[in-house]
């Protein structure tokens, strides 16, 4: 009776054991974890000591043996895919297989690409760095990157790698490299494009050449004088300054690059030197100073001169000097009319006109007064003039004589209130 109980207790020992191998997922995508389980239906692993090995095809996976019977991958790939399997062994050296499990690894296609630029904004200097980022949204696997330039597409670069974003660099930029760029990513679906991204070369401006353009080889005042100022290197937009000796005439612009000019009225003053100055936001650059010397015409010195002269006499001379200098005037236009009609008279009130017949003693002559104006405050000027007769011929028979007038004239002043019977007729109207 009792060997036949010690039987039946170790008879489910004694019979070989079915094992299982369950992967978790059973469709792994790649990248992603995956857990092995090496399981006995009716058999617990704290029951009995038992050392469990994985398998995958005929290669062994992970340590080897291990009293584990689960087995972690961290990340499963596309060549991942396979049969696997896994064995469980006794104390007694008693080997137990599990059946075959085909596990199959599903690859994601590269999808939503992009590129990218360090620094930001596409906006690089000349001589920096520059970085084109190409990334994938999604992918899985290795994912081959490729860099063009320019939208027929130059190759640049390809890397393949088991990442969503890869780097190409350009260690020093050129003014060469201002173009569109665009990637490409592929991971065994289908190449993926990214969209064109425009790199722009910003370019400090060189230093300006001035060159300064006259109608005339030898300039002169009234003339138009260009001023030309040009920057051969460097990133529009570009704004001049021109100066003359160092004070500021004016700016112009140059949005789409090259140079600008400035026009300038030449007068005494300009010459000198002249300078311009070019900015694109990057840093100044100043041309080298060019001289100008011109002649000033002798006319217009000497009519600069006496109008200067008359203008400080008229500030200096009071108003009675200005009347004296106005009957002086008068007294001369007098005389030449007198000169050029000697039987005109002379404006009114009409002096009096003597004529002698052979007398060599002339009568005695009276002189007419007149009051030329009030000119200010209570000064008042007298104008008066005669005719001194002149005896051109003397003829004992002959009872004509020949007079000619000459007319004198002299200025008198004297101070006395003015009252309203001073007036001229002009200012009362």
């Amino acid at each position: 009776m009792l060997p036949r109980l010690l039987l039946l207790i170790c008879a489910p020992l004694c019979e070989p054991a079915e094992l299982f191998l369950i992967a978790s997922p059973s469709h792994p995508t790649e990248g992603s974890p995956v857990t092995l389980t090496c399981k006995m239906p009716f058999l617990q692993s704290s029951d009995a000591q038992f050392q469990f090995c994985f398998f995958r095809d005929t290669r062994a996976l992970g340590p080897g043996w291990s009293s584990s019977p689960k087995l972690q991958i961290a990340a499963m790939w596309k060549e991942d895919t396979g049969s696997y399997w896994c064995e469980a062994q006794t104390m007694a050296s008693k080997v137990l297989r599990s059946r075959r499990s085909q596990i199959n690894v599903h690859r994601v296609p590269v999808a939503d690409v992009s590129l990218e630029t360090q620094p930001p904004g596409g906006q690089v200097m000349e001589g920096d760095r520059l970085v084109l980022i190409c990334s994938v949204a999604m992918g899985t696997g290795d994912i081959t990157f490729l860099w063009y330039k320019g939208a027929v597409g130059l190759n640049l670069q390809s890397k393949t790698q088991r990442s969503l974003t890869a780097e190409y660099e350009i260690p020093s930029v050129r003014e060469s490299d201002a173009e569109q760029y665009y990637c490409v990513a592929e991971n065994g679906y289908g190449p993926s494009p990214s969209g064109l991204v425009s790199i722009t070369v910003r370019i400090p401006v060189s230093r300006p050449i001035l060159m300064l353009r006259a109608p005339r080889a030898q300039a002169a005042v009234e003339d138009v004088l260009e001023l030309h100022c040009e920057a051969l290197r460097g990133s529009p937009p570009i704004l001049y300054w021109f100066y003359h000796e160092d004070i500021t005439l004016g700016s112009r612009s140059a949005p789409s690059g090259g140079g600008a000019s400035f026009n300038l009225s030449l007068t005494e003053e300009h010459s000198g030197n002249y300078s311009c100055e070019a900015n694109n936001g990057l840093g100044a650059q100043r041309s080298e100073a060019v001289t100008l010397n011109f002649t000033v015409p002798t006319g217009a010195r000497s009519n600069h001169l006496t109008s200067g002269v008359i203008e400080g006499l008229l500030s200096t001379l009071g108003p009675a000097t200005v009347a004296l200098l106005f009957c002086y005037g008068l007294k001369r236009k007098i005389g030449r009319r007198s000169a050029r009609d000697p039987l005109r008279s002379l404006p009114s009130p009409l002096p009096q006109e003597f004529t002698y017949l052979n007398s060599p003693t002339p009568g005695q002559l009276q002189p007419i007064y007149e009051n030329v104006n009030v000119v200010s405050g209570d000064e008042v000027y007298s104008l008066a003039y005669y005719n001194q007769p002149e005896q051109e011929s003397v003829a004992a028979e002959t009872l004509g004589t020949h007079m000619e007038d000459k007319v004198s004239l002299d200025i008198y002043s004297r101070l006395r209130k003015a009252n309203i019977t001073d007036v001229d007729y002009e200012d009362a109207m």
